[in-house]
């Protein structure tokens, strides 16, 4: 939902979110994606080329982290778009790739550690988006929960129930 979100930010023309859960992809909308996916019923590289007019996604970012989803988001790309890695991958997934794929579709492939931000300097920004309803902040908060319902809410969160739980004391 963060991708979406700054995609929007951004000034995104087209935001395609992919995902196999429904839920999800209304929270989707409700950020900002102007198109959805489920992937669980068609093939997203292909829904993601005809909603491109055949070319693919400017910056496509995987936010599962998983051999397959990243395969997706290199094809789902544009010739001279970039494949971003946001997930964190499990130590044990790898990635096979065709080579000649990897040079002769262009573009960049590169990961993301906390979205590349600079507390410093994104915080604040993030703030002042926020301040001027540009960015949706609440929106990312699912419930409000006490402590002793922690592991509920983790329960919740890996069935996809919620986008956060947040403590309140």
């Amino acid at each position: 939902m963060a991708a979406v979100a700054g995609a929007r930010v951004a000034g995104a023309s087209r935001i395609i979110a992919v995902d196999v859960d429904e839920r999800k992809l209304k929270w989707a909308e409700r950020f900002g994606a102007t198109d959805t996916v489920d992937s669980s019923r068609t093939d997203a590289v292909e829904a993601i080329r005809d909603l491109t007019g055949g070319f693919g996604a400017d910056v496509v970012v995987d936010a599962v982290g998983r051999p397959e989803t990243f395969k997706q988001a290199f094809y789902a790309r544009d010739l001279a778009g970039t494949a971003v890695l946001v997930g964190v991958p499990a130590p044990e997934f790898t990635l096979e790739l065709p080579l000649l794929d990897v040079f002769s579709r262009g573009g960049a492939v590169k990961s993301s550690w906390y979205g590349d931000c600079l507390p410093s300097r994104d915080f604040p920004a993030l703030i002042d988006l926020y301040l001027q309803g540009r960015f949706d902040l609440a929106g990312f908060v699912s419930e409000m929960i006490a402590l002793d319902e922690v592991e509920e809410a983790f329960a919740k969160m890996r069935r996809g129930e919620v986008l956060r739980s947040v403590v309140a004391l």
